[in-house]
C-alpha cells in the first residue's frame, strides 16, 4: 500500500542512522539511505514537526545464538551521523534495546507533543526499523515507513519486513511520497 495520508501531528522517527551503524555494510547504499532520511528530517523541521533521533548505545542481556559483538565499539559509534543533527529542537533517545520505545522515554515525548502518528526510516530495517514500528502500532499510532530511507544487513530480511510485516502495521511509502504527503 503505498501511504495515503499523514495526520497534522506526524512525528518522525530515524533509528540508529549514528556512525557505528551507518558504517557497517548494508543491502542497499547507505549513504542513500542517510540521504533520504535527511530529506525527511528536514521537510519535518520545516514544517515545525518533531524529529526523533534515535541510537543504540548497548543491548538486551538474554543469550542468543547469533555472534556477540567483540572488542570495544570506537568514541563516535554512538554519535547521530552529521547529515542528520541532531538540530535544535530535536528529541533525541538513547536506546538499549533493538526498539525505540521500551526502555526510553519515547511514547511519553511523543504525547505531549500531540503527535498521533509517526514515519520510521533508519538502519536495521528488520531489528530497530520493525521493532519501533511494531510497538507504535501497539502504542496506537498510525505508522508509516519509508521504504527507501532504510536499509538492513541482508536483502532478503529488508525485503520481508517491507513485503510481509510493514504493510500489517501501517502504510509505506518512498521518500517522495512522504514529502508530498507533507505539503
Amino acid at each position: 500500500m503505498t501511504a495515503t495520508v499523514l495526520d497534522p501531528n506526524t512525528a518522525l522517527i530515524v533509528v540508529d542512522l549514528q556512525k557505528g551503524i551507518t558504517g557497517l555494510p548494508g543491502a542497499h547504499p547507505t549513504a542513500e539511505v542517510v540521504a533520504r532520511a535527511a530529506t525527511l528530517a528536514d521537510t519535518f523541521r520545516a514544517k515545525g514537526l518533531p524529529v526523533v533521533l534515535v541510537r543504540v548505545t548497548g543491548g538486551a542481556p538474554g543469550r542468543t545464538e547469533g555472534p556477540a559483538r567483540s572488542g570495544e565499539p570506537a568514541a563516535d559509534w554512538a554519535e547521530i551521523v552529521p547529515e542528520l543533527g541532531p538540530r535544535e529542537g530535536d528529541i533525541v533517545v538513547t536506546k538499549q534495546q533493538w526498539g525505540a520505545f521500551y526502555g526510553t522515554d519515547l511514547d511519553l515525548q511523543l504525547r505531549r507533543r500531540g503527535v498521533t502518528q509517526v514515519v520510521v526510516a533508519g538502519i536495521a530495517t528488520s531489528i530497530g526499523v520493525e521493532s519501533t514500528a511494531r510497538s507504535a502500532h501497539e502504542h496506537g499510532y498510525h505508522v508509516t515507513l519509508a521504504t527507501d530511507a532504510m536499509t538492513d544487513m541482508s536483502a532478503e530480511a529488508h525485503d520481508n519486513s517491507v513485503q510481509r510485516i510493514f504493510p500489517r502495521l501501517g502504510e509505506t511509502g518512498t521518500t517522495e511520497e512522504i514529502v508530498k504527503l507533507l505539503g
